[in-house]
Formats: C-alpha cells, sequence, structure tokens
C-alpha cells in the first residue's frame, strides 16, 4: 500500500500534460481552466437552464463533472430570445467498444438535445484516427460505423440527428469552410495550439479544419440552409478545447459566430486518476461490453479505493474519498443525490465499508451495461443508415 501510494504521489508531482490526443498526469482543473482562458461554469448558469427548460439539471451538471465553458451563457441569452441553437459533438472512432468515459458526453448531449429540443451532428472523424493510429481507411470506416451504433444507442432522437463520417461527408459546402478556416491559420499558429513536429506528417497539420469546421452551420446545407446565424455549442471533454480556441479564433474573420462549448473533466481509470484508461489494458476501464462478472471482478480487483487496508482502520479513520474510485463512479452514474451523500458520509466517517461501497457500484454499473447492451443490440444497420443519411430533419426545432 505505501509503494502504491509514493508511486502515485511521485505521478502527481509531474506536470499534467492534456491534449486531444494524450491525457496524463495528476489534472488541477482550476490550472487547466487558467491555461485554456475557458470560465467555470457556476452555480446562476446551472440554474438558468433548469428555468429555461424546465427539466432538473443533469446529474453532470449538478455534480460539476461538466464544469467549463466558453460562451455558455450567450447561448442562453439566445434561447431565452427565442433564438435556437444547434448541438455538435463527435467521437474518434479507434476502438471497437467504447468504454464509460465515452459515454459520458453523449449522455451529456442527449440530455442537452432533449431539454433545448435543438438539432445535434455528431462528427466521426475516422480520418484523424486513420493518420493517428495504426489504422487502414478501411478499418477506420468499419469501426466508425460500429461506433454509431453505440452513440444511436444513446437514445438520440432520428428526427433531430445526423451523424456524419468525414470519409463519407466531407467534401461541398463542408470543404469550402474547411479551405476558409486553413487559410486564417498560419503554420506557427497551429504548432503552436497542438505542438506538432518535424516528425509529424503532413495530415495531422492539416486536420484541424475538419474538425473547426461542423461549428458552422453552412457546413450542412442539408439542414441550415437559410439559417448561417445560428448558434453552435459544443459539449465536449475539456481536452479538445485547442481545436475550438483555434476556431474561436477564426470564426469572426470568415463571417461567423464563435461556436460555445461547454466542457467536461476526464472519466478517470480504475486505477485511479493519474491512471490511463487505455485499450492495451482493458482492466482499466469499464467496457460497455463487459459481462456482469467482468464488471464484478474489475471493480474488485483494481479500482483504487481511499479506504484502510483493515476493517479496524476503515471504523476509525474512514476513507479518503478525494481519491477513492468507487466514490468518483457513482459520482457519475448514480442518480440519486441524497444516496450519494449518504454513502460519502458513512464511507468517509468510517461506518461504511469498502466492500459496501464497491458492491454498490457493481450493482449501478451492471444494470447501466445491461441497458446499454439492449439498446445497442437493437440497432439495425437501417437504423445507422438513417442517421447517416443526408436529408432534412423534419422535427428539427419542434
Amino acid at each position: 500500500m505505501e509503494k502504491e501510494e509514493e508511486e502515485r504521489d511521485a505521478e502527481a508531482g509531474e506536470e499534467a500534460e492534456v491534449n486531444p490526443w494524450e491525457v496524463s498526469g495528476k489534472i488541477d482543473y482550476d490550472k487547466l481552466i487558467d491555461k485554456f482562458g475557458c470560465q467555470r461554469l457556476d452555480q446562476s448558469l446551472i440554474d438558468r437552464v433548469h428555468r429555461l427548460t424546465g427539466r432538473p439539471p443533469h446529474v453532470f451538471l449538478r455534480r460539476g463533472v461538466f464544469f467549463a465553458h466558453r460562451d455558455f451563457n450567450e447561448i442562453l441569452d439566445a434561447y431565452e430570445r427565442g433564438d435556437k441553437f444547434y448541438l455538435y459533438t463527435g467521437r474518434g472512432p479507434s476502438s471497437e467498444a467504447l468504454h464509460l468515459g465515452h459515454l459520458v458526453p453523449f449522455m451529456f448531449t442527449k440530455y442537452l438535445q432533449d431539454a433545448f429540443k435543438v438539432p445535434l451532428v455528431i462528427q466521426l472523424t475516422d480520418d484523424e484516427k486513420c493518420m493517428w493510429k495504426t489504422l487502414s481507411v478501411e478499418e477506420s470506416q468499419r469501426l466508425a460505423r460500429e461506433n454509431a451504433k453505440d452513440i444511436i444507442a444513446c437514445g438520440f432522437d432520428v428526427t433531430r440527428t445526423f451523424i456524419f463520417s468525414d470519409f463519407d461527408y466531407v467534401g461541398g459546402a463542408f470543404y469550402k469552410n474547411m479551405v476558409r478556416v486553413a487559410k486564417c491559420v498560419t503554420y506557427n499558429k497551429v504548432v503552436g495550439i497542438f505542438g506538432f513536429t518535424g516528425e509529424d506528417h503532413i495530415g495531422k497539420v492539416s486536420f484541424p479544419p475538419v474538425q473547426a469546421v461542423p461549428s458552422f452551420p453552412s457546413s450542412f446545407p442539408h439542414l441550415f440552409s437559410g439559417k448561417e446565424n445560428l448558434r453552435c455549442l459544443i459539449p465536449c471533454a475539456i481536452d479538445q478545447d485547442p481545436y475550438f480556441r483555434m476556431t474561436r479564433d477564426v470564426a469572426p474573420r470568415i463571417g461567423y459566430h464563435k461556436p460555445a462549448l461547454i466542457e467536461s473533466s476526464f472519466f478517470p481509470a480504475l486505477q485511479g486518476d493519474t491512471g490511463k484508461m487505455s485499450a492495451s489494458d482493458p482492466n482499466s476501464a469499464i467496457y460497455v461490453t463487459d459481462t456482469p462478472k467482468e464488471i464484478k471482478d474489475k471493480i474488485n480487483r483494481y479500482a483504487f479505493t481511499g479506504g484502510q487496508d483493515t476493517k479496524e482502520k476503515q471504523m476509525l479513520y474512514g476513507a479518503n474519498l478525494e481519491v477513492d474510485i468507487p466514490v468518483k463512479y457513482l459520482s457519475f452514474f448514480l442518480d440519486d443525490d441524497a444516496e450519494l451523500d449518504y454513502i460519502k458520509q458513512e464511507y468517509g466517517s468510517g461506518r461504511m465499508l469498502t466492500f459496501d461501497v464497491k458492491k454498490q457500484l457493481i450493482e449501478v454499473l451492471t444494470e447501466l451495461v445491461e441497458r446499454h447492451k439492449r439498446a445497442r443490440a437493437a440497432v439495425t444497420d437501417e437504423m445507422v443508415d438513417a442517421f447517416m443519411a443526408v436529408r432534412p430533419l423534419p422535427s428539427m426545432f419542434s
């Protein structure tokens, strides 16, 4: 136990690395907000969402999972005036199965779509993963379609949602906007934002405009023709912020609104905040394909806890909730605020044991994963085709 804590302390002392392709080290979110220049999402904005939508704030808002923003207040101002907006989020399809961390932005985006009754575009960056990973074009395209099934299983409304893969959709108005963005960003600027080096191939350097231009409604003429002033809100993890800092810098220069962002913290690995969820280590995360037995084994064997190493010490000292992964996971996925507060109070004071908290987490995650599996099994190829069809959305703002 002491050696493990020493290793974690050493890792925590390292400078955190946060960019669109790597997240490592112990993250100080206050420092990250200062570094990136975004704003903390405060209670007044959360209360406004409740008032404007008539819906209770999502658990990810109530508990600070989505904790930072850029111009979210302006989106709410516009909505209050009667002006609609659209949502844009995405997924880089690099693996067959999603883990729970991948579901977080989609679960929250579904809430936003339902609460505000607005259209949504979802970008599958199969081209990006082909360039950054050892994946062929064909394999990247296959993974995009498989990942689309998991995204659809989150419950999105097909009458308000357009899912597209870059390999299939990029061209026409979308490509014209890419060129407009590319002309405004110097090589020095893109190196400063993304840290590219002379060893990176030119595909990487040229990619940022691809992720930028879904922020502009004219990139989707089949959806937003005549609505070029429509605002865009992007729910994403904060590691994607560099893309949209670049986009926001360019947007006014080419005649578009700056996209607004609402940004989440990172879902921790089972091994703890400084652990890394990796496809090469299946025990670092809970996957939506895991069996109930696999979920139970992973939680019991690998979930880092802040509980004491004996029952007597736990009852005497209680658990350190700041580092406890079962409590962190429950904070994401246990809906009942009162029940979560009870667990924290009892576990932190020593009246509840680690075994009991893990047992509760196993039940919550097993139910979540099994529900997702059932929804995913119901997604047919025809449904995927419907979501990805280039067509007007019949219920876009109704």
